[in-house]
């Protein structure tokens, strides 16, 4: 399969049984595939994605990709009810894995033409594809969290939390926790990957700020990774003095109580272990409806909720950029709903200066 001159060798998957032609070469494809994508560096976990959104497709098809169309294609992206962004990530991966199989780099024509006597093609394209026309492609009603509904979920989260300590029930000590998890993420403008994975010795002090201690900045070592990059690191100051109080109490009298100080983790489970992404959206839900808050609302809120009062409350948007970790200025600005109150505050300071004369008056 592999000796014809001038072409790359295919890979085969382990233990693919070759009774069928058909379901076996879909298989080779795909570790062929996947190791195309393990060179680039990507992650397991957005390899293993777009793999299985190739097997919903086929299995929504009933087809193998040699015999996949347009029809099919547009089909099952319009009739899977899924948000924009989901759509194109859908569209997406089996456009690439199609992109694959049609390279004439890889020999897989010549060897489905061999084989079973068809060959793939593309079936998305310009005409029948979601375009990125929009910074922000989450759904609409996901969006910062006023005030008020801040505060409604901290207080939610500190009440659960006492109420667990005076029942002197089991899950006193995760009921701490995630109260003081959620401030950290709020205080820190924290993505939920980025929570989960945080370690003690991320805080450190700041030169800047020597009134925090060893909590003047969040060393964030799992920021959001690029185009199969490495994870992005990137330094957060400390701007919520609260938020570094409420997390000192935790680290000094419940942490130590989990019996793991060997741990490195910030937030451990009752087994000793870290907490996952999928916890700690749990652990939102459960908070959210104790305060009454709408069910669209998610943890990524509150990292909004972060941008947006910083705005509010008059912070450079270019230090705002630097600690949400943006690359660009048009992705802070997508987080960013600004108030009435605070547009106000700002026309009337910019007509300050305007009027302003040369006396200072």
């Amino acid at each position: 399969m592999g000796g014809r001159r001038g072409a790359l060798a295919l890979v085969a998957a382990e233990g693919a049984a070759p009774v069928s032609p058909g379901p076996a070469l879909f298989e080779e494809m795909l570790a062929g595939w996947r190791r195309q994508q393990q060179a680039r560096r990507l992650s397991g976990a957005l390899v293993d994605g777009r793999e299985r959104i190739v097997r919903r497709f086929a299995e929504f098809t009933g087809c193998l990709p040699w015999e996949w169309a347009p029809a099919q294609a547009e089909a099952w992206a319009a009739g899977g009810g899924w948000a924009h962004s989901r759509v194109r990530a859908y569209q997406g991966a089996v456009s690439m894995f199609l992109g694959y199989a049609c390279d004439p780099r890889y020999g897989w024509a010549a060897e489905c033409e061999q084989r079973v006597g068809s060959v793939p093609v593309q079936v998305f394209h310009e005409g029948n594809t979601a375009v990125h026309v929009a910074e922000y492609e989450g759904r609409a009603e996901r969006r910062p969290l006023t005030r008020a509904e801040l505060q409604a979920f901290f207080d939610a989260a500190d009440d659960y939390a006492e109420k667990a300590a005076c029942s002197r029930r089991k899950g006193q000590l995760a009921a701490f926790r995630d109260a003081t998890l959620f401030k950290v993420v709020y205080g820190w403008g924290l993505r939920r990957r980025e929570a989960a994975m945080l370690d003690v010795a991320d805080f450190a002090a700041s030169p800047a700020a020597p009134e925090l201690g060893s909590f003047g900045v969040c060393h964030v070592r799992f920021g959001k990774a690029m185009k199969g990059s490495p994870p992005r690191r990137r330094a957060v100051a400390t701007v919520m003095p609260w938020a570094a109080e409420a997390l000192g109490q935790y680290l000094d009298d419940v942490r130590p109580r989990y019996g793991c100080g060997h741990h490195p983790a910030v937030w451990l489970t009752e087994r000793g272990g870290r907490i996952s992404p999928r916890q700690i959206d749990d652990r939102f839900a459960q908070l959210r409806g104790l305060a009454g808050l709408p069910d669209d609302l998610s943890v990524h809120c509150l990292r909004h909720s972060y941008v947006w009062h910083l705005i509010e409350d008059g912070a450079d948007p270019l230090f705002v950029q630097w600690q949400a970790g943006h690359s660009w200025a048009s992705t802070t600005a997508a987080y960013t709903t600004v108030g009435q109150d605070a547009r106000n505050r700002m026309m009337r300071h910019a007509l300050a200066r305007a009027f302003e004369g040369e006396d200072g008056r």
